[in-house]
């Protein structure tokens, strides 16, 4: 689908511009979330498309969706533009995936059934299962190969360099938000017929060094694990490669050593639940076990569309309170406290037992971040605070008592 042109009213920029060079200074500087934008001819546009240099969601809503998040309505608020938001997981899950695999499959039917002649995904480093190689993958077996999230900063971007001249005219895109808010910003300007983005929540990604230390500091055994996620049930998953999982307790991470590892870029983001795409799915609105899917637009619901038949779906819930274990975190995680495991383990019995499910574990999530990133904001880049969060992160910030300094 073209939109408007405003990017190329009078020439296209991108066609004399050229990739700066690995390693340089990039223009937003310490809070470059390396989207990979930059390592592109779209460079030509970084200006007016970085979310680290300009927010604009509104304008994304608009543009993407057809009108902005609603914000009176409390899921709107929290989860942006929505037509419909359901819980779900494939009935037959594809071996090796993460969870069940419903990103990869949709990726897969995407192709198989000529909807986009490309998907935008993200494979590995043969020398290191940790370090993300962006791809435009052509057939259903290197969509396969690309599963499993890569929880690192990912130059997903740099490959529209690979589009002129490539012959994709239809492109599945799969990102997280800063990517797609760069992506959405150049879409005018990119040589497409159809863009279709199947977006991931997203927060507090690292540096392979970053995510080593944390590695380091968590797990009994770094070098074999494959994949982890925080889950829902306040613990943090392991899987290793010998088929052994591990879990850890939220409030048994060593945060003197974590405080400082997340990457600047995701302790001033707002995009937690990907406000730009068709189509979102992860898992933190969900139940344990079960993935979190929201549509944003038709677009979204015709990806949807493509593998709904192979889901056993369910209706999203909510269930408990999130607003005083927020209010306590926000001051655990601004001390940096380290509590002994047994404690952790305790405290994340009751939590587990007490605390927020499905939807209010998202907004438990989102008021975690939203409040320690507009701290750190303010500790750190005071002259971009009022410009940089958005609306509906104010809204919801708002509801909090943050430290003083």
């Amino acid at each position: 689908m073209r939109w408007g042109n405003p990017l190329m009213a009078a020439s296209a920029p991108h066609e004399r511009a050229r990739p700066l060079a690995k390693g340089s200074v990039y223009p937003a500087k310490d809070l470059c979330s390396q989207c990979g934008l930059c390592d592109s001819r779209w460079v030509a546009y970084v200006k007016n498309s970085c979310a680290f240099l300009e927010q604009r969601f509104e304008a994304m809503e608009a543009a993407a969706h057809g009108r902005s998040r609603d914000l009176d309505n409390e899921e709107e608020l929290y989860f942006g533009v929505q037509q419909r938001m359901l819980t779900a997981r494939l009935q037959q899950p594809i071996e090796g995936a993460q969870w069940t695999g419903i990103v990869s499959r949709i990726g897969v039917r995407a192709l198989e059934t000529g909807l986009v002649d490309a998907v935008l995904c993200v494979g590995q480093s043969e020398a290191d299962r940790f370090t993300p190689v962006p791809r435009l993958a052509r057939t259903p077996e290197e969509v396969l190969s690309a599963r499993v999230n890569k929880p690192t900063l990912s130059p997903n971007l740099e490959v529209l360099e690979q589009l002129p001249g490539s012959g994709i005219r239809k492109l599945l895109a799969i990102g997280v938000g800063c990517q797609i808010q760069a992506l959405r910003a150049v879409q005018p300007t990119l040589p497409l017929d159809e863009l279709y983005v199947l977006g991931l929540p997203c927060v507090d990604n690292v540096s392979r060094a970053g995510l080593q230390t944390f590695l380091d500091s968590t797990v009994s055994s770094p070098e074999t694990v494959v994949h982890y996620e925080f889950m829902q049930d306040f613990r943090i998953h392991f899987r290793h490669s010998d088929g052994r999982e591990e879990t850890v307790p939220f409030f048994g991470l060593d945060t003197p050593k974590l405080k400082d590892v997340f990457a600047p870029s995701c302790l001033s983001c707002f995009d937690y639940t990907n406000a730009g795409a068709d189509l979102v799915v992860g898992y933190m609105g969900a139940s344990f076990g079960r993935q979190w899917l929201t549509v944003r637009n038709p677009r979204g619901q015709l990806l949807l569309d493509l593998v709904e038949e192979e889901l056993d779906m369910a209706p999203v819930t909510s269930s408990g309170e999130r607003f005083a274990a927020v209010q306590q975190g926000i001051e655990a995680y601004d001390k940096a406290l380290k509590l002994p495991m047994w404690l952790a383990n305790l405290i994340g019995l009751v939590v587990q037992r007490l605390g927020p499910k499905g939807l209010e574990y998202g907004r438990f999530s989102i008021d975690s971040h939203f409040t320690r990133n507009a701290l750190w904001l303010r500790r750190n880049h005071p002259g971009k605070l009022e410009a940089h969060i958005p609306a509906f992160a104010k809204a919801i910030i708002s509801r909090y008592r943050l430290p003083a300094s």
